[in-house]
Formats: C-alpha cells, sequence, structure tokens
C-alpha cells in the first residue's frame, strides 16, 4: 500500500514538473513574441490593425476550442504545437501593452504575478482541503466579471473599471489554486496512461497557462503605470 501511495505521489509529481514546463515554455514564448513586436514598428503597426487584431482572437479561440474538446483524437505533436501556436497568438496581442505601458512597470507587475501565482499553485498542490466546492462560485463569478467589462464597454466607468480588476485578481487567485489541485489529481489517475498523460499535460499546462495570463493582466490594472501619466 505504501508502494503505491509512493508510486501515486511521484507520478502526480512528475506530472506537475511537465505541466509547469510546458506552461514556462508557453510564457516565455509570449513575452518573446510580444516584446519583438513592439521592438519592431512595421510589425506592431501591422497588429495592431482591427482586422488583424479580430484575427488574433479569434485565432485564439479556435486553438482553445480545439484543444479543449478535440484533444483525445489528437496526438501528443499536435496538441503541443496548438499550444504553443495559441502562445504565440497571444504574445502577438498583448504586444500593444508596451505601448500603453512603462517597460519597468510591466516587468515589475510581472514578478508580483508571479509571486501571488507561486503561493496559490503552492497551496492547492499541498492543501487537503477539497477545493472543488469553489468550481460553482468561480464559474459564476468569472461569468459576472465577463458580462461587467462588457457592461463597462459601453459605461466607461473607472470606478467600475477597478472593481472589475479587483475582482478578477480576486477570481484568477482562486482558480489558480482550484486548476493545481484538480490537475494534480490529473496526475495521479494517469499514472499508466502513456501519450494520454502527455496530452493532458499540455490541457493542464493551458489552463494554468490562462489563469497567469489573465491574473497578470488585471494585476497591470493597478500596478502599471501608463506612459501618459
Amino acid at each position: 500500500m505504501q508502494e503505491y501511495t509512493g508510486q501515486l505521489v511521484g507520478s502526480a509529481r512528475e506530472f506537475m514538473y511537465k505541466v509547469y514546463g510546458w506552461m514556462a515554455t508557453a510564457l516565455a514564448i509570449t513575452a518573446t513574441t510580444a516584446f519583438y513586436i513592439f521592438k519592431t514598428p512595421t510589425l506592431i503597426q501591422t497588429i495592431l490593425q482591427p482586422g488583424v487584431l479580430m484575427a488574433l482572437v479569434l485565432g485564439q479561440l479556435a486553438l482553445v476550442l480545439f484543444l479543449s474538446f478535440m484533444l483525445k483524437r489528437m496526438n501528443f505533436a499536435t496538441a503541443a504545437m496548438a499550444f504553443l501556436l495559441y502562445s504565440f497568438f497571444t504574445g502577438a496581442t498583448l504586444s500593444s501593452i508596451f505601448l500603453v505601458f512603462t517597460l519597468p512597470s510591466i516587468v515589475a507587475t510581472f514578478v508580483v504575478a508571479a509571486g501571488m501565482f507561486g503561493v496559490m499553485a503552492l497551496y492547492g498542490y499541498l492543501t487537503n482541503e477539497d477545493l472543488s466546492s469553489m468550481a460553482n462560485i468561480l464559474m459564476m463569478a468569472l461569468i459576472g466579471l465577463i458580462i461587467g467589462l462588457v457592461v463597462n464597454m459601453f459605461l466607461r466607468s473607472e470606478a467600475f473599471d477597478f472593481v472589475l480588476s479587483g475582482i478578477g485578481v480576486v477570481v484568477f487567485a482562486m482558480l489558480t489554486a482550484y486548476d493545481v489541485q484538480k490537475i494534480k489529481q490529473f496526475g495521479q489517475s494517469m499514472i499508466a496512461h502513456g501519450e494520454m498523460a502527455g496530452k493532458i499535460s499540455i490541457l493542464g499546462a493551458l489552463m494554468l497557462y490562462l489563469d497567469f495570463v489573465n491574473l497578470f493582466l488585471y494585476l497591470l490594472r493597478f500596478l502599471g503605470q501608463r506612459k501618459n501619466d
């Protein structure tokens, strides 16, 4: 029994290493792409064209849906390429933040986001508390946040935007802990599933990647120093 428990723990740990490895690779691609495009005038001007920006957003959405619903039918290489392509598209989309915020404030916010993410990920991995009870609350909060963002596109209220940003930070911090615990449980159940375990690690990396990016963007609303200030 102890040997089997040790196998489960080791399997979950190895699985989480793979998840974080893929996530780190995707974040590196996103950051490098965003900064390179920002530093290349012709590219940043192209990205800012409404049609190009819309195509990138739709491409991101299509890739997320593709990975979420077609994972069982694709092989590992296809899943990995789709995830890395998604991180590239995200980097292209996020290149515009360098036009709005100063580089030092972006770097500082990234460090803060990484710290918060690390703490919540560690909590999600180590806690014995079942966080699945948070799922419905977090889903409702996420839907409410999306609705609030759409409404504020018309209201253009700075106070409302401030409130939504605070909610966004809390929601994605809690989602990080919840997702890490869920991914850990996947890892324990994938002890002998070969390629499927690899594909699930890609999906887990996507979940945590989205948590981190959204946490960073909401924190940037608080900590980012705008260039026109």
